[in-house]
């Protein structure tokens, strides 16, 4: 009778597990969509941040453009100035030869003039001379009358240089207005992206410890189940299943790795398993060391970073290379290290996490020699 009341127990315990599994799984559900429906945020406003950054680049390829057109229309400015000042000077020169010109004639009464055509031997020179006379007169208004005429059309060349770079500043201008408006936009969208960030980020760790939480729950629902059956099994007589973890590797490997993670807990090895899922089998590339959010990861030897990055199934990742073989260090909530960086054994380069394809907290750990993975246990 006591027996069957234990089993009662965990029986009602089994079901109060699932139900609270289907709840945290709920919650997980929505944490991962408001994170899905943040990264599309974060993925928009980015977008419209380069578009902004492209728009400022073309502004700024304006304003230099404009800024060199400028400089060249003040060359021409200064050159046309230099121009009107010759032609000023030539001006000023004829009109001051033409009063002297004139004074004279005041001045002799024009009998100098009129002595030289009295001189005149014959009729032919005299009207040679009559009409040099007044040739000479003619002669000084015609240059007059021209080089006024080249001043004033200096004047209006230089005139209309100096609108058209009164244009190209003007244009300049609103190019400057232009780039410091782009500029605070590009400002307010880094901020709204860097706020999506953190928002984002604070999801992903709700998602992660929701996910830890349901993986020990079920852990605890199974548990209580194969205590249930024991204990059933006991009532008729017959023996229990007795649920006992994967005995550790002692197959003694080369010891060329380290612990990669020494506070963790192995929850799974190289080779065939049941998939995370509970559906069918997969081919584990690596050894997974389960450990909370946070947990330091150590490189397990000395090498060279080759790549830091993120994808849908390692989520955040390293990979060192080590000369002789590579090692691989996946679902990492934070990374310390940059590509092509040196690092040291047992140095701190990330933190254990639960980013990409993964149902709990925990360090997936992969050795590659000749580009192939190989069991982890053959080298620590």
């Amino acid at each position: 009778m006591q027996k069957k009341r234990l089993v009662s127990v965990l029986l009602v315990g089994a079901l109060t597990f699932g139900s609270a599994v289907q709840v945290k799984a709920d919650d997980l559900q929505d944490a991962q969509n408001q994170a899905s429906e943040l990264q599309d945020k974060k993925a928009a406003a980015q977008a419209e941040k380069d578009n902004l950054a492209a728009q400022l680049e073309k502004i700024v390829d304006d304003m230099d453009k404009t800024k060199s057109d400028i400089e060249k229309k003040q060359e021409e400015i200064a050159a046309k100035t230099d121009e009107l000042i010759a032609a000023q000077i030539d001006e000023n020169n004829q009109y001051n030869s033409m009063k002297l010109r004139i004074q004279y004639m005041y001045e002799n009464g024009n009998g100098q003039f009129l002595e030289t055509l009295l001189e005149s031997k014959s009729i032919a020179e005299f009207l040679s001379n009559a009409e040099y006379i007044a040739q000479i007169s003619e002669y000084d208004r015609n240059m007059l009358v021209e080089f006024q005429d080249i001043v004033t059309e200096v004047e209006d060349q230089k005139k209309d240089l100096e609108e058209e770079n009164k244009k190209l500043e003007e244009m300049q201008t609103s190019l400057q207005e232009q780039q410091t408006e782009m500029e605070s936009l590009i400002e307010s969208k880094s901020e709204e992206i860097s706020s999506l960030s953190s928002e984002l980020g604070e999801v992903n760790e709700k998602i992660a410890s929701l996910k830890a939480e349901a993986e020990r729950q079920a852990r605890m629902q199974q548990e209580a189940q194969a205590a249930a059956s024991g204990s059933s099994g006991g009532t008729s007589g017959g023996g229990g299943t007795t649920v006992t973890p994967t005995p550790p590797y002692t197959g003694g490997g080369s010891g060329r790795l380290q612990n990669p993670c020494p506070s963790a807990y192995i929850s799974s090895e190289f080779g065939g398993r049941a998939s995370p899922g509970g559906i069918g089998s997969t081919n584990h590339k690596g050894r997974d060391y389960a450990a909370s959010t946070g947990s330091p990861i150590y490189a397990a030897a000395s090498g060279s970073v080759i790549e830091v990055g993120y994808n849908g199934a390692r989520g955040n990742y390293v990979i060192i290379n080590h000369g002789d073989l590579a090692t691989l260090y996946q679902h990492c909530s934070r990374i310390l290290v940059s590509s092509g960086q040196s690092v040291s054994t047992g140095q701190n380069i990330a933190l254990v996490g639960s980013t990409g394809a993964s149902t709990g907290p925990h360090l997936h750990f992969e050795v590659w020699v000749n580009r192939t993975p190989v069991d982890p246990r053959l080298y620590l």
